[in-house]
């Protein structure tokens, strides 16, 4: 298939194109940028008119919800939400049931996605046996099945001689780890974010300090052994300066933010609202903004959608008692534009136009965070495309969403960008 996306207004951070270009595609790849090839014929033409062309989104925290969890959410129905999110390659966390601690079942879930031939899956395996934080997975057997990475979802390891084992053996064979920085014990069983609001709501409550505690013990982790960490689901000011501090000192490190963190804080809890229940907590107002300022001066390196499809059955409860996640694939285009707007009249963001930097926190910086070769529309790239308005307004409400979670802090909002065609490996996958 030979595609010729016209008249639109290409946007590729990798490679530093913000402007008016078209783009051929031949073979699943991207053949060239601007102009035409001699002697090419598309099959098909898209008119890009009034759209932006980016690459297609790379999201770092996609909960497929398979195997072990189909009543919350199938591969189908996930799927599917990407492709209308216009995300093209996604990272899985290994808290399915079984848990993704051996080959068998990482070979399993990639096989049922390239049989779905839409987005590309990328598994992180269990990090420890059952996420239990004791004995190491086999690693090396994991990667070969298809495993990019090695975490412990939201379980932290309350032995740190289990972690300092484990982040020795990822640097022998550069492997990176993802961790979710919490505490073990501190904030265990909370539910919102400690301060004045959890108090009055009589919620149990996970302080700041849950986070910078484990984030001190990694960073001295990464100290000894050198071993690659990348962060996700900052949550705190205090939290992202110690990532800064870190980073400034030479550790590599990276990290990432939730969407739904850049714009919430713990008063959207409103009158015990459960579709605002999400892990970590959101915090106050002073961390929300600090982690704003992190996304655009780089100290966060990326944004994902932190998608978390529940069923009505664990969501519809009092707020203590339901199960904390929202979805978020659909929205991760739209808030992330929100981000940029937001910024863009209030801060100097520098050469870059805010709508590119955004871009590039959902492509380029994620797949560079992910060790993936996507997130650029570079010639001789897989052909991995968005094409989408930024100015389409849309309401988000539970009928509007492909995926199988209807929940989200979101609903009834009315948010700007649409994804209008998404391209997977050179075929179109969706159309609106």
């Amino acid at each position: 298939m030979k595609l010729h996306i016209k008249n639109g207004h290409l946007i590729d951070p990798a490679n530093g194109i913000d402007g008016k270009n078209d783009l051929y595609v031949a073979d699943g790849k991207v053949l060239a940028v601007g102009s035409a090839p001699a002697g090419f014929v598309a099959d098909q033409t898209i008119d890009a008119s009034g759209l932006i062309v980016s690459p297609g989104f790379v999201d770092l925290s996609v909960r497929l919800r398979e195997p072990g969890y189909e009543y919350k959410a199938t591969l189908e129905s996930e799927m599917q939400a990407a492709m209308q999110g216009g995300v093209t390659s996604l990272i899985c966390p290994p808290d399915t049931d079984p848990v993704l601690d051996e080959p068998g079942l990482v070979e399993m879930l990639k096989h049922r996605a390239r049989g779905l031939n839409q987005a590309h899956v990328h598994p992180l395996g269990a990090l420890t046996v059952g996420l239990k934080g004791q004995a190491l997975t086999e690693m090396a057997e994991l990667t070969e099945a298809g495993c990019i990475g090695f975490a412990q979802a939201e379980e932290p390891i309350e032995d740190t001689n289990v972690l300092l084992r484990a982040m020795q053996y990822a640097k022998t064979f550069e492997y990176t780890v993802w961790l979710r920085p919490q505490d073990a014990h501190i904030g265990r069983g909370g539910i919102a974010a400690s301060g004045p609001l959890a108090s009055r709501l009589g919620l149990s409550g996970v302080p700041v300090m849950s986070e910078t505690i484990a984030l001190h013990t990694i960073f001295e982790l990464m100290r000894a052994t050198g071993a690659r960490v990348h962060l996700c689901r900052m949550s705190s000011a205090a939290g992202i300066e110690l990532v800064r501090s870190a980073k400034k000192e030479g550790l590599p490190v990276t990290c990432d933010v939730g969407a739904h963190h850049i714009h919430l804080t713990d008063a959207d809890i409103g009158f015990f609202d459960s579709n605002a229940r999400v892990t970590p907590p959101f915090r106050s107002q002073r961390d929300r903004d600090a982690i704003r300022f992190g996304l655009l001066d780089g100290t966060v390196d990326a944004l994902c959608s932190d998608h978390t499809p529940v069923d009505d059955d664990e969501k519809l409860l009092p707020f203590g008692e339901a199960s904390p996640g929202a979805t978020g694939l659909e929205l991760l285009l739209s808030l992330s534009l929100k981000w940029a707007d937001d910024y863009a009249s209030t801060q100097d963001t520098g050469k870059v136009r805010p709508l590119a930097r955004a871009v590039a926190r959902i492509t380029s910086d994620a797949a560079r965070v992910a060790g993936l070769d996507a997130g650029t529309l570079s010639v001789g790239a897989i052909a991995d495309v968005c094409l989408f308005d930024p100015e389409a307004r849309w309401t988000v409400e539970a009928s509007a969403l492909a995926s199988q979670g209807k929940h989200t802090p979101f609903l009834g909002y009315n948010l700007a960008g649409q994804v209008q065609t998404t391209i997977v490996a050179g075929h179109v996958a969706y159309q609106r």
